[in-house]
């Protein structure tokens, strides 16, 4: 049965490993202590809502979701710029119950609208955003460093 629940401190690393299939940097001296500053800020913040789920007591995927407020909108939106689960995990519930915890937590916390940043190669995940109810949209980037 997959369980989902804050993220806390002592999740740091298993959220690292998870980002890094994401194509994220992954953990070393050099970065570490910066990188648990940022998780540490944002796990802290009433702003931010990192979410983890655990298959069979392990975590299993990691969901980054932020309230935001908007210009000229009467409520707060949100949006996720990270959800993924472990590849050896996949298709077992992981990524809806977290997609279902963030909305829920969306609709609490009075949001308009929930936004999902995924990678155009991600195909799976936007299977499982499709039929989760979400609306395909479209986005630009502009990189600016490495």
């Amino acid at each position: 049965m997959v369980t989902t629940r804050l993220a806390a401190q002592e999740d740091f690393e298993a959220v690292s490993r998870l980002l890094t299939e994401l194509g994220r940097t992954p953990l070393d001296d050099a970065n570490e202590e910066r990188f648990r500053s940022v998780y540490r800020a944002q796990i802290e913040d009433p702003s931010c809502c990192h979410l983890v789920a655990e298959l069979g007591g392990t975590i299993a995927g990691f969901c980054s979701l932020h309230f935001r407020d908007r210009l000229n909108r009467p409520l707060p939106e949100s949006w996720i710029p990270d959800l993924i689960v472990d590849p050896a995990v996949r298709r077992r519930g992981v990524g809806r119950a977290l997609l279902e915890e963030a909305a829920r937590r969306s609709r609490d916390a009075g949001c308009y609208e929930l936004d999902l940043e995924s990678g155009a190669e991600r195909l799976g995940a936007h299977q499982l955003y499709r039929s989760a109810g979400m609306v395909e949209g479209l986005a630009f980037v502009l990189r600016l460093g490495p």
